[in-house]
């Protein structure tokens, strides 16, 4: 065997060269999509910071965005507030020849303790179809009410700049960069309300998704994306949290029985997105980091892409690095020279607009992507390779599939490390890769190069 024959052999045998044999067997193409979506790149420096701020203080100047506060007025409350949100949606949709869809989703609360009296809770959705697969949604979410120290208290002036003005200017502007596109899957942008009640809003749009069946494949909660300036002295404008859930919070005891034997633990459809937004950050953007936090929310406390989470939709929560508490949930004033209260020069619209572009970076990503691989499942016990199997789409909803890309990585890796595209197929055999030592996954790539995220195999990691 000659040196050019050995070095081959050498690298086939770990399962990570073309040869005609392994092509055969696995059905591989002879050539590979696009690595990089060159629109991308100008939709991670679209969103306007001008804009941003704007829609911030006209969020703050309705005076009070409480659940419970006025609803009648047209200038204060939440009533206003949402209005003109749906209103907004409509002169963005109005810019885009109608194509979004605008409508409210509402139930009636009661009896609960931070809503004792019966309060519709209103939330306002814009819907961007697909042109593909209509049915495939991803999703991202802010915040339309706000609160101060008493949970209870409607009346009072609660700005809530950054919580959640910020969050849902957000939405906004990501609504307005998208909709001068067409992607083969569909978007919403939701504006949600209830939050600071008891995760209601959230709730009750997961349930309407449900029942009219949509494919919600990912939500993206936005909330607080606009301060820079931390309570621990330390001020960072280049990174940015994203928490996700290690396992599924709907997984059945069957499953999680599967799960300890198999693995998973660490890649739910939730924590799987988180890393599909990383490494949308670090392909396409400057000048931002993403960290993630392997926690499904900060510690003890909770957020919008809950309630989502626990029916089984994944949803990962984005969000600054550094938070100032003295700004969260407390009444303006002054003690002891120390300012409270969530206002407007708290905010910082460039930061904002970055976070913003994260989120139309990683919508477009999955919604121009292919349907995502279906019912993902991996074998290879006791044999010296591992393999991968997974379901094609068929029909309209698959036309802009070019194939798939599998990945592995070391159990104890945090992030995907390997990957190899496979072309067409159903059916992957990892040669000489050992299924005890590595996690695997598989990912859908379109013509264009856009991909889904990685779905990992079995109940655990099924999106």
């Amino acid at each position: 065997m000659n040196k050019a024959s050995k070095v081959a052999a050498s690298i086939a045998a770990l399962g990570l060269i073309y040869s005609p044999a392994l092509g055969a067997q696995n059905g591989a193409q002879n050539h590979a999509p696009p690595s990089e979506v060159l629109a991308l790149y100008d939709i991670a420096t679209a969103p306007s910071a001008a804009r941003i701020q704007s829609d911030i203080q006209t969020l703050v100047d309705f005076g009070t965005r409480h659940t419970l506060s006025e609803t009648a007025s047209s200038t204060r409350g939440i009533g206003a507030a949402r209005r003109w949100i749906f209103a907004e949606f409509e002169r963005i949709s109005k810019d885009c020849g109608g194509c979004l869809e605008v409508i409210y989703v509402s139930d009636t609360i009661s009896g609960e303790n931070r809503i004792p009296e019966p309060t519709e809770v209103v939330n306002v959705l814009a819907i961007q179809k697909g042109t593909l697969d209509a049915n495939r949604y991803v999703m991202m979410s802010g915040d339309i009410d706000s609160r101060v120290t008493d949970p209870l208290d409607g009346t009072s002036d609660s700005p809530g700049a950054n919580d959640n003005a910020s969050g849902m200017a957000g939405v906004l502007e990501a609504a307005r960069v998208l909709s001068k596109q067409k992607y083969a899957g569909s978007i919403i942008y939701a504006g949600l309300s209830g939050e600071e009640q008891g995760l209601f809003g959230g709730e009750i749009v997961a349930a309407h998704a449900l029942e009219q069946g949509w494919e919600i494949k990912a939500v993206l909660n936005n909330d607080m994306i606009s301060n820079i300036t931390g309570i621990d002295g330390v001020t960072d404008n280049s990174t940015a949290r994203v928490f996700s859930e290690g396992t599924r919070a709907n997984e059945t005891q069957a499953e999680a029985r599967t799960r300890r034997f198999t693995g998973g633990e660490v890649d739910s459809p939730s924590r799987n997105l988180a890393r599909y937004v990383k490494t949308m950050a670090d392909q396409y953007m400057t000048n931002l980091n993403v960290m993630m936090v392997y926690r499904l929310d900060r510690f003890g406390r909770g957020g919008h892409h809950r309630p989502f989470n626990q029916v089984g939709i994944p949803g990962v929560r984005i969000m600054e690095t550094h938070e100032y508490y003295d700004r969260q949930h407390q009444d303006l004033r002054t003690e002891n020279g120390v300012v409270y209260g969530d206002t407007m020069d708290g905010v910082d619209a460039d930061y904002a607009a970055k976070l913003t572009a994260l989120n139309a970076l990683t919508m477009a990503g999955i919604a121009g992507a292919p349907p995502f691989p279906a019912m993902v499942e991996a074998s290879g016990a006791v044999k010296a390779s591992a393999t991968l199997k997974w379901q094609k789409p068929e029909g309209k909803a698959g036309e802009n599939l070019m194939g798939y890309r599998v990945h592995w990585r070391l159990t104890t890796a945090p992030e995907w490390t390997h990957s190899r595209y496979v072309g067409d197929v159903s059916e992957y055999t990892f040669t000489n890769l050992v299924i005890d030592n590595y996690f695997f996954g598989v990912s859908a790539v379109a013509k264009d190069g856009s991909q889904t995220p990685i779905v990992f195999p079995g109940a655990a990691g099924r999106f």
